[in-house]
């Protein structure tokens, strides 16, 4: 049996990218190893690795499950994160949002309707 999944999303700056998920989407800094060029940051069960790497960088798009997508959405509309699809009922039978981090990668933050 597999446990959640572990995205590693490429940043271009491991500190500034793991300051960015604290203090615009609420995460915790978990940890960081400089020579590796990779962090992770951390909210209740998820977790997101963030890789340094050169040049340009590909947006990756994550779906992350909220229990209280309402909540969610109003605690980082407080913290100032980039909301680019505001909180909806969408056809696809979810309620969600969609913020941007600091490198362009997309986040859903979803409930099932």
């Amino acid at each position: 049996m597999f446990a959640q999944a572990t995205p590693e999303l490429p940043v271009r700056d491991v500190i500034a990218a793991q300051i960015h998920y604290r203090d615009r989407l609420g995460f915790t800094i978990a940890w960081h190893n400089e020579d590796g060029r990779i962090g992770a940051v951390a909210h209740g069960a998820c977790a997101i690795f963030l890789r340094g790497v050169d040049g340009p960088i590909a947006p990756v798009t994550l779906w992350i499950f909220a229990a209280d997508v309402d909540a969610a959405c109003r605690d980082l509309t407080a913290l100032g994160a980039d909301i680019v699809d505001p909180l909806a009922d969408k056809p696809w039978g979810l309620r969600q949002f969609t913020v941007r981090d600091g490198d362009g990668h997309l986040i859903h933050i979803h409930h099932d309707l």
